[in-house]
């Protein structure tokens, strides 16, 4: 099998859990502010889960030049959402947005991880404990696990900025 036939097959197959996801009929509860409208969220998912395979390059922050971290959310968010995110994962994290619980996260949060309460990698969830990133110098796009062994013991934190407060907070700048 080729690699395009099972990258293929897998966003396929994610596009469908997403879809299905968001047909659901009872949205679950909320214990937080309200996410964005569906049709951002979706965009702003299908547009990461994209650039998947895409190469890692340090300081790349468009799909021509590759991604780093911070490039790849940023990237995202500027043309799904129209937000204008800053260029490091530590100053994204600094943004002033509502910080979400684990069992709450949404497709759409930023996760963040790093060591010592630092934050040196930014990440977007895309639901049922996965999330799309831009890891490692040589590597690609990729999704993983938040359960991951190396996941699990270096994450921080998730926020929540596509909200109305938000998004609108950032169009200013």
């Amino acid at each position: 099998m080729s690699a395009w036939w099972c990258r293929g097959r897998l966003l396929a197959g994610l596009a469908a859990l997403l879809l299905l996801a968001a047909c659901a009929s009872v949205p679950p509860a909320r214990t937080t502010a309200p996410a964005a409208s569906t049709t951002v969220a979706n965009n702003v998912l299908f547009r990461a889960i994209s650039l998947v395979g895409t190469p890692y390059r340090w300081g790349g922050n468009t799909p021509q030049a590759g991604f780093d971290c911070s490039g790849l959310v940023g990237y995202v968010f500027r043309t799904e959402a129209d937000m204008e995110l800053p260029r490091t994962s530590r100053a994204i994290a600094a943004l002033d947005a509502p910080k979400i619980s684990k069992t709450d996260l949404e497709p759409g949060d930023l996760l963040f991880f790093g060591r010592r309460h630092r934050v040196n990698h930014v990440a977007i969830y895309v639901g049922h404990g996965r999330f799309v990133n831009a890891p490692d110098k040589g590597g690609t796009v990729r999704l993983d696990e938040l359960d991951g062994s190396y996941w699990r013991d270096h994450y921080l934190f998730a926020k929540r900025v596509l909200i109305p407060r938000v998004r609108a907070a950032l169009a200013a700048d």
